[in-house]
């Protein structure tokens, strides 16, 4: 039996002798030599009659080496490839993931039936639409979605990623597959910034090219989440006054570090901290703060350290949290005592002081 051409012997092969290895391999072979293009218009009609008889063999092997031959075809006809799709997914799944001329159609329609395994196949294949992409994100798991966003080739418009994000705001491994993307939009990023740890922070600063004053404002806000990280690690006033001490000495007791410490709960190191910019005893600044009937007072202390006025609303509701919780539970629940922090400043009414939503928004950005 001739390797690089199709006889008919190999045809009448297929009658003479019907074990599965003699049909296995000249599925192998008509596959093969199909595939290579390797074939005159005479052979054409003699292979598809071929894979017409295999693609309906009761031996599931021998449909599975068949397909397998096929994935890297090119203008099979349409039956054969309708009896591969409809076969079991031994046979199916590796064809739906490699054979190039699936439509976009024929994509949606394995996806919107039950069958995570063939799911996978699709959302891994070359150069899907975000048509099929985005279907995907519709109707399949979070597991398969988690393959598209690893497919580079996959194309997904900010609309596809933004359903992502609203479908799976908590999922880590769905956001880490998004920043890895080589292209991702900075719409999608500006979208999906608040919901990063640091270390995915991080990477977005290393490897995406975005606009300067956007990376500079991560930079800053990584910068001082450390900072507090190491404040909160300090348990004796000594050691915090110290630390806070060396930060105004070295220029970097900026606002936004400031009132990034009292929204997410660090009273002390903000207490040290208003303490040296206004050039006021700790013990001042401390019965200042919490005298509920010298709000001017306040605002004076916080003017003094040179603090600037769109910050006072984030400060007053810090400052009123910890009153109402008794500040137990700052230290172990930062990100609880930062919502709520932030739920005040969302129905903040001050009656000195006209807050914007920018302002709003702002201050959002610098505490969470």
């Amino acid at each position: 039996m001739s390797e690089n051409q199709l006889t008919f012997q190999d045809a009448a092969a297929l009658n003479q002798r019907r074990n599965v290895q003699t049909k296995s391999t000249i599925a192998q072979k008509v596959g093969k030599i199909y595939s290579a293009r390797a074939f005159n218009n005479k052979c054409l009609r003699l292979a598809e009659d071929i894979f017409r008889l295999l693609v309906r063999d009761t031996e599931t092997k021998v449909r599975e080496v068949l397909a397998d031959s096929l994935k890297h075809s090119q203008s099979l006809p349409r039956d054969v490839v309708d009896s591969i799709l409809k076969d079991v997914d031994s046979v199916a799944v590796p064809f739906i993931q490699y054979y190039a001329e699936l439509s976009d159609e024929d994509l949606i329609d394995i996806i919107n039936i039950d069958n995570i395994t063939r799911h996978h196949a699709v959302a891994r294949r070359q150069g899907l639409s975000d048509n099929v992409s985005s279907h995907i994100v519709d109707k399949c798991a979070d597991e398969v979605v988690e393959d598209l966003l690893t497919n580079e080739s996959a194309q997904i418009e900010p609309p596809t990623f933004e359903k992502i994000i609203a479908k799976y705001p908590e999922n880590e491994i769905l956001k880490k597959g998004m920043i890895y993307r080589a292209n991702l939009p900075f719409s999608v990023i500006e979208k999906i910034l608040d919901k990063l740890s640091d270390k995915l922070k991080t990477y977005l600063v290393l490897n995406h090219n975005m606009p300067q004053d956007f990376t500079a404002n991560l930079i800053n806000e990584i910068k001082e989440k450390l900072t507090l990280k190491v404040s909160s690690e300090y348990s004796s006033d000594d050691r915090i006054k110290e630390f806070v001490r060396q930060l105004f000495n070295a220029n970097r007791l900026t606002y936004s570090l400031i009132t990034r410490a009292i929204c997410s709960g660090d009273l002390k190191f903000f207490e040290y901290a208003v303490s040296f910019m206004s050039e006021t005893p700790v013990v001042t600044v401390r019965k200042i703060l919490f005298n509920s009937q010298a709000d001017f007072e306040v605002r004076n202390l916080l003017r003094k350290a040179l603090l600037p006025k769109s910050v006072f609303p984030a400060i007053f509701s810090a400052l009123k949290v910890i009153n109402d919780i008794r500040f137990d539970c700052c230290r172990t629940d930062s990100h609880l005592f930062t919502r709520k922090v932030i739920e005040r400043i969302l129905s903040y009414t001050p009656t000195t002081d006209e807050l914007s939503d920018e302002d709003i928004n702002y201050l959002i950005s610098q505490i969470s």
